[in-house]
Parts: C-alpha cells; structure tokens; sequence
C-alpha cells in the first residue's frame, strides 16, 4: 500500500510537471508556480479545514518552516526546467534525497555510491560545446537542497499534525510567498481561462495529489525505504520528457542519470534501517 502511495506520486508529479511547461511562454517560472501552488492549496484547504490554532509551537514553527521550503523548492525547480530538460532536472535535483541518505549512514561502503553520484553530476555539469545551461543546473542543485529539507520536514509534520492540516496550511504559507513573483511574472495572463485550466491540473497532478500521497507514505514507512523509492524519480522524468515532451538526452546524459539512479538506490537502502528522526 504505502509503495503504491509514493510510486504514484511520482509519476503524477512528473506528468504535472511536463503540463506545467506550456504555461511558461504566458505566464513564465513564477507566474505557473503561484497558479501550481495557489489551486493546490485551495484544494487542500477544502479537504482538511486545517485549524489555524496549532498543538504546540514546535508545530506551527514546522509548519512555518515547510511552506518556505515547499516555496524556494518550486520556484527554483521551475525556474531550472525552464532552461534545462526534465529527466536532467530531476537527475540533479535528486541530490537532496541523497544527501540525506549519506547523512544518516554511517557506513564506510556508502563511499561508492557518493563516487558513482559525483560521476553522474560531473556528467550533467555544463562543458565547452555543450548546450546545458550553467544557470538552470545550480538552480536545479538548489532546488535538490530544498528537497532534501523537505523530506525531514514533511515527516516531522506529518508526525504532530493530523491528516494533511498541516501540508493544506504550508501550502497556504507558501502560496503567498511566491505571490509577488508570480504576479510579477504572469501579470494579467495568469486570469486567462485556459491558462487557469491548465494551472488546475498541475496544481492537482504535482501538489495536491504526490504531497498528500507522499506525506501519508512517511507516516507508514522509514524515511529510507521513502527515499529508495524515490529514487526513480529521475528515471520517471526522463521518459515522461521523451514521451510528452519530445526532450532526447544524448549518451552521455543517460549515462549520468543511470548513475544517479544507481548512487540513490544504493545509499538510500542503505539508510533503510535507521530509525525516523524524532519530531
């Protein structure tokens, strides 16, 4: 059950994130994160009528603390697909799950995998004659850090906050975060009706829906069984690049993203017996 739980998040939020780039010629990075994150939580205050009083203070400083993460996280993963393709976005981006990973091992073998990581991002680092943008790779790495923030995070909320209240609120928090740049960036367009439909669906397919399947999944596996799973993400996004996108990766590219998918499945189960850390 709870491997259904994330494996579905992950396709849905790939394929919400191959619709979200026919937005940006309107309303830009910004302009659909705000439309992505903004009918997300409308959706997500709708199902869980969150109290705006939290337990504890610790709690409400977690809750806090996850809307600006889940704000810098979408803002610099967009702002990166919209100069590099998806399946290299992700493959980069995936460096926070693996972080944390290494982090929370302390075996001497889990070397390997962050060998086979560096091998596979020195691949995808920008080289002369190459056509991968410098800018959208370091926003693609910053959007990882926020990731990797994320997990620990969502599961130290998940754990004092009941039912999804806690994501419907940090989306909320984030929503108006990004506001001022997605104004900025879509300006009137963002009240087209077929760019309002469009921004719908991806609100659902890459928020409402993976979160709310990714924070039940926490709460019924350790985080590293989590992040092992999470491990296909790169592979995931690359064939829904391919497929919906038409986005080819060159030899090299696969080659790379084969690594990173090989350094994540082996130090996140690795971190598989550690216990979850206490909220």
């Amino acid at each position: 059950m709870a491997v259904g739980l994330v494996f579905g998040g992950i396709v849905s939020v790939q394929v919400g994130a191959a619709f979200a780039t026919t937005l940006f010629d309107e309303v830009g990075p910004g302009g659909t994160v705000l439309l992505r994150i903004a009918f997300a939580a409308v959706l997500l205050l709708a199902i869980w009528r969150p109290a705006l009083r939290l337990a504890s203070r610790g709690a409400a400083r977690d809750v806090v603390l996850f809307g600006v993460v889940l704000a810098g996280m979408n803002l610099s993963f967009y702002a990166a697909l919209d100069r590099i393709p998806l399946g290299i976005a992700v493959t980069l981006e995936f460096v926070g799950p693996l972080g944390v990973a290494i982090l929370r091992s302390r075996r001497p073998r889990d070397l390997i995998w962050v060998a086979l990581a560096a091998g596979g991002l020195l691949l995808l680092s920008p080289v002369p004659g190459s056509d991968l943008d410098a800018l959208g790779v370091a926003l693609a790495l910053l959007a990882g850090a926020f990731w990797g923030v994320y997990i620990v995070i969502s599961a130290r909320v998940g754990a004092v906050v009941p039912g999804g209240a806690g994501l419907a609120l940090a989306m909320t928090g984030a929503a108006v975060l990004v506001l001022p740049v997605g104004v900025a960036e879509g300006g009137a367009d963002l009240l087209d009706p077929e760019v309002l439909v469009i921004g719908l669906a991806v609100g659902i397919l890459s928020s409402a829906l993976p979160y709310s399947l990714e924070l039940e999944a926490l709460r019924r596996l350790p985080q590293g069984v989590f992040g092992v799973m999470m491990s296909l993400e790169p592979a995931v996004a690359a064939t829904v690049g391919f497929v919906g996108l038409g986005q080819d990766l060159a030899a090299r590219e696969v080659v790379a993203i084969a690594f990173v998918l090989a350094a994540s499945a082996g130090a996140l189960g690795s971190a598989r017996g550690a216990p979850p850390p206490e909220a």
